[in-house]
């Protein structure tokens, strides 16, 4: 039911995991993507996977410079899913400025950054789409994980101001709040733990961890026409998570 057909999307962090996984479908419902990533090499195997002839971008959003270059050579976007991002633990007690700079540099500053530069350029057409990935970690955050959880609760706020300030030009906004997400962040994750915690955690998720692609539906749908009256909000994907939580 859901068609992107006449699209064009931009998929930022789309060399691997969820990025990835958020091209291919948008290619598979007719979407022209841009994607983008750090690593052309991996961005060129993604293009293969690909059903619609794609661009490709090679960009490091944590410079300013390269996000220049990447708006100025854009097309005009209908929609951008901004799947860039890292996972880093830092106990709070040994945290210093640089863990604060390069945590917050690519999970909020380069959200900052490239939308205003998208809007600067009129880049962004009428009635366009962002969908920011962000985690439950905003509103439930673990020891460890102070920077993280700090830097999607920002950018889950500057969602919901691009939500009010573009409205007028049919411009909508939301965020998508994901529990585990099996991706080479979860792999770093495993290698981690013992074998019980790692069974602890996954005993945590009634209907189990999740995978890339369930996230990339949850995005088709809010690029879509679909969801056009839906915007400013945080969407949660968890496996019911957060029901063991309340428990």
């Amino acid at each position: 039911m859901i068609n992107l057909k006449g699209k064009t999307i931009l998929v930022t962090g789309a060399s691997a995991g969820i990025g990835s996984a958020v091209a291919q479908l948008c290619s598979d419902l007719g979407a022209k993507v841009c994607i983008t990533g750090r690593n052309m090499e991996r961005l060129i195997e993604v293009s293969k996977l690909l059903s619609i002839e794609s661009e490709l971008f090679q960009a490091d959003l944590t410079l300013e410079k390269d996000i220049d270059d990447l708006v100025k050579a854009l097309p005009s976007i209908d929609g951008w899913v901004h799947c860039a991002g890292i996972i880093e633990p830092f106990p709070i007690k040994f945290i210093q400025s640089k863990h604060i700079k390069s945590m917050f540099t690519i999970n909020f500053d380069s959200a900052c950054l490239l939308s205003s530069k998208l809007m600067q350029l009129k880049k962004i057409n009428t009635s366009a789409s962002f969908v920011f990935i962000s985690s439950i970690s905003a509103q439930h955050p673990y020891k460890g994980g102070s920077l993280y959880a700090a830097s999607k609760a920002a950018l889950e706020s500057f969602s919901r101001s691009i939500a009010l300030e573009f409205a007028s030009k049919g411009v909508r906004s939301n965020c998508i709040s994901a529990a585990l997400v099996d991706t080479q962040m979860f792999e770093k994750t495993k290698n981690a733990l013992s074998e019980t915690e790692l069974l602890g955690i996954l005993s945590s998720y009634p209907l189990g961890i999740g995978q890339p692609m369930d996230v990339a539906h949850a995005s088709a749908f809010l690029l879509s026409d679909q969801a056009s009256w839906m915007t400013g909000s945080v969407l949660t994907l968890d496996g019911g998570l957060l029901l063991n939580s309340k428990k």
